[in-house]
């Protein structure tokens, strides 16, 4: 109960939809911009009296787009949350922002407000493929975005997507040392994935365009992890590069199988209580019920479980070996509650070994090889009991 928490503060809204997403964020002409940020407060103030007095390790502002939220929310929060629990002295607190000219204006109110990190969606710097993910910056603003954080914040974050219709190796490594020129000490780095829902998916099963598959994928993958470690960045995660020291701690959270608080529409937790139970909880996606619901009841809350050990060892599985640093068996006994040989298909994980996939390191965790975590998807539900 004393391990550290992260906090996940989610605001649900959008200047646009981008035609990949199918996350939890909506656009609206106007935003009761006070009513969101009491409801948020109250909805943390509820779940510090249920989780008690803990250490808190990082805030994660994330969307939708947060940085068009005001920045007085941010402060009000970051004050709320390190005054209802015990922050730790390198407390991370990351606020995810897209590089357009009107939210570079509010970098440094956000950062007189308390943010320490921040995490910029880039998705491309080449001009075509920025149209074609719908992202309403162009390459020069999104350079001088990143400048400005660079100079803004202690640590900096962007994204980009690859693995885009049509993109050659050749001209994908330019593009990535172009950005790793660019001086962030960490990097999300993700292929472009089809998601039910999304614009894309409409247009991908009409036949619009075509992705990377197969090995011409995995040449991508490959390029994009000799590209960073060229700039001293190494993947700690699977689509996460940084140089040491500056992996997301929040992140890390969520990899490790710790604890997490999420408020705000949509937001999902798992928090650990005294009498052994591992809750998950999911709130109301719809940010106008989600709203309506603080303010009657104090909180969005739609479901709450508590895990099975049987879960817990499974979340716990398949989050950990994402990680470079892979599992620790111990860390997985203690969560689920059950013995490694009941979490695990034994034959089947000595198999994989067998086959170069996983490897047990000297350390004693259990880790997906370079081969493995090209394949993790087709991996996990084979070693999964």
């Amino acid at each position: 109960m004393r391990e550290p928490l992260a906090l996940y503060i989610h605001w649900p809204f959008c200047a646009a939809k981008c035609p990949y997403c199918d996350f939890n964020s909506h656009v609206r002409d106007r935003i009761d911009q006070a009513g969101f940020a009491a409801a948020l407060r109250q909805e943390l103030k509820r779940e510090a009296d249920r989780a008690g007095r803990r250490p808190l390790a990082s805030i994660f502002f994330g969307g939708g787009t947060p940085s068009l939220m005001a920045p007085s929310t941010a402060a009000a929060l970051i004050e709320d949350a390190t005054r209802l629990f015990d922050p730790l002295p390198d407390i991370e607190i990351t606020l995810e922002a897209n590089p357009t000219s009107v939210e570079l204006a509010k970098l440094r109110d956000f950062r007189a407000a308390g943010i320490n990190r921040a995490s910029l969606g880039v998705q491309a710097l080449d001009p075509a493929a920025l149209a074609f993910l719908g992202r309403k910056h162009d390459t020069r603003e999104a350079i001088a975005a990143l400048e400005a954080a660079r100079e803004t914040f202690p640590r900096l974050s962007f994204d980009l997507i690859y693995a885009r219709p049509g993109q050659q190796e050749a001209a994908w490594r330019a593009e990535l040392r172009q950005a790793l020129a660019l001086a962030a000490d960490h990097l999300s780095l993700y292929q472009l994935t089809i998601e039910p829902g999304t614009q894309f998916a409409t247009l991908f099963g009409r036949g619009a365009f075509t992705l990377p598959e197969g090995e011409e994928a995995e040449r991508l993958y490959t390029a994009t992890a000799e590209e960073a470690a060229g700039f001293g960045l190494r993947a700690y995660e699977i689509s996460n590069y940084a140089k040491p020291g500056a992996e997301s701690r929040h992140n890390l959270a969520y990899w490790r199988y710790g604890d997490y608080l999420g408020i705000g529409a949509g937001a999902h937790q798992r928090l650990s209580f005294p009498d052994g139970t591992l809750r998950a909880a999911r709130r109301h996606r719809a940010p106008e019920e989600w709203l309506a619901r603080v303010r009657r009841d104090g909180h969005a809350v739609v479901e709450e479980e508590a895990l099975s050990p049987r879960d817990r060892a499974r979340e716990a599985l398949l989050m950990g070996l994402r990680l470079h640093e892979g599992i620790d068996p111990a860390r997985i006994e203690s969560r689920s509650t059950l013995p490694f040989d009941d979490c695990v298909d034994r034959r089947a994980l000595d198999g994989l070994a067998e086959e170069g996939l996983l490897e047990w390191r000297a350390d004693g965790r259990l880790a997906a090889t370079a081969d493995g975590l090209l394949r993790l998807d087709a991996l996990l539900p084979v070693l999964l009991r």
